[in-house]
C-alpha cells in the first residue's frame, strides 16, 4: 500500500523548498504527498522578498478538509510562523496516531528569518512533546536552547541530548553547518546516539534539503522501517539528491537538490 504522506509547510514558487520540495521528497520515495499551506512566500533561489502567513482557521479547515476524507499514514510539518497556527496544528497533532517529522523552520538558506524569536517559545511548548522525530540543523538547535550554535561533534551530542529532554521522541541533529570536510548527522533516542556520516559534495545548490530531509524521513517511516533504519535510507536519499543538484540550472543563487536523481536520466556535461 502506498502511504500518503501530510505536509504542513509553507510555499516555495521557485519550487526548491517549502511543500513543493516536500511533494518532491515524498513522491521520489515512493508515498502519495498532501500539502496543507501555512504561509504564501515571494523567493527565489536568491533569497525572501516577502511573507503572508494563512489565517490559522484557513490551516485548520485545510487539515479538516483531508482528515474527512483521507487517510494519513504520517505528517511532515514545516514553516507555521505564528502562535496562532502552532496552536491549531498541536490541536490536530494530539488526535493522530502517526508518524509527525518536526522541522522547526526558522531561518531560510538565504538568512532570512522565517520565525519570530517570541514565536520559538510556542514552538517549544506546544509541538515539541508531540514530535516523533525532531530534525533541527545546527542554528535552529542553537535557537531552540538558547545557546551558542554547535562547532564539533561533542558539542552535537551535548545539544542532541538537550534537545531531547525537551520532549521530542528522537532528534535528527543535521551537520551541514558544521565546519569540516564531511556531513554528519546525529541521531538521538532515549536508546543512545546514532553518527550518519556521509561526504561533503562542493556545491552551492543546497536549497530546501531540511525540507527534503524531513519530508523523506516521514515517508520512510510510513513505509515502516524503524527509525534508524529509515534515518539511514533519508540520508542517502539527500546526499545523493545534492550530489546531482548540478545537473539542474535553476537561478543565480543557491539552487535546488535534485529530488529525482534515481528516476530522471544524467544530463549530459
Amino acid at each position: 500500500m502506498i502511504p500518503n504522506i501530510l505536509s504542513i509547510a509553507g510555499s516555495d514558487p521557485s519550487g526548491g523548498a517549502g511543500i513543493q520540495a516536500d511533494i518532491k521528497a515524498i513522491s521520489a520515495n515512493g508515498g502519495y504527498a498532501m500539502a496543507v499551506t501555512t504561509a504564501v512566500t515571494a523567493q527565489n533561489t536568491r533569497g525572501v522578498q516577502a511573507v503572508q502567513f494563512v489565517d490559522h482557521a484557513l490551516v485548520s479547515a485545510q487539515i479538516a478538509s483531508i482528515r474527512d476524507d483521507i487517510r494519513i499514514d504520517a505528517v511532515k510539518i514545516g514553516l507555521l510562523g505564528n502562535a496562532a497556527i502552532i496552536d491549531v496544528v498541536a490541536e490536530v497533532l494530539m488526535a493522530l496516531s502517526v508518524p509527525i517529522v518536526l522541522d522547526p523552520v526558522m531561518v531560510a538558506k538565504s538568512g532570512d528569518r522565517l520565525l519570530a524569536p517570541e514565536v520559538v517559545k510556542t514552538l517549544r511548548a506546544q509541538l515539541l512533546p508531540h514530535a516523533t522525530v525532531l530534525t533541527p540543523n545546527l542554528p535552529e538547535a542553537s535557537d531552540l536552547l538558547g545557546v551558542a550554535e554547535a562547532k564539533s561533534p561533542a558539542e552535537m551530542e551535548e545539544q542532541a541530548k538537550a534537545i531531547l529532554e525537551l520532549g521530542p521522541g528522537a532528534v535528527l541533529l543535521k551537520g551541514g553547518h558544521l565546519a569540516s570536510g564531511h556531513s554528519p548527522d546525529l541521531l538521538a533516542t532515549s536508546q543512545g546516539l546514532i553518527w550518519l556520516d556521509g561526504p561533503r559534495h562542493p556545491t552551492r545548490n543546497t536549497h530546501g534539503t531540511g525540507c527534503t530531509l524531513s519530508a523523506a524521513l516521514a515517508t520512510q517511516l510510513a513505509h515502516s522501517h524503524p527509525l534508524p533504519e529509515a534515518a539511514r535510507i533519508t540520508k542517502h536519499f539527500v546526499s545523493e539528491a545534492i550530489r546531482a543538484a548540478d545537473d539542474l540550472d535553476v537561478g543565480e543563487g543557491s539552487g535546488p537538490v535534485h529530488h529525482f536523481h534515481g528516476l530522471w536520466p544524467k544530463t549530459a556535461v
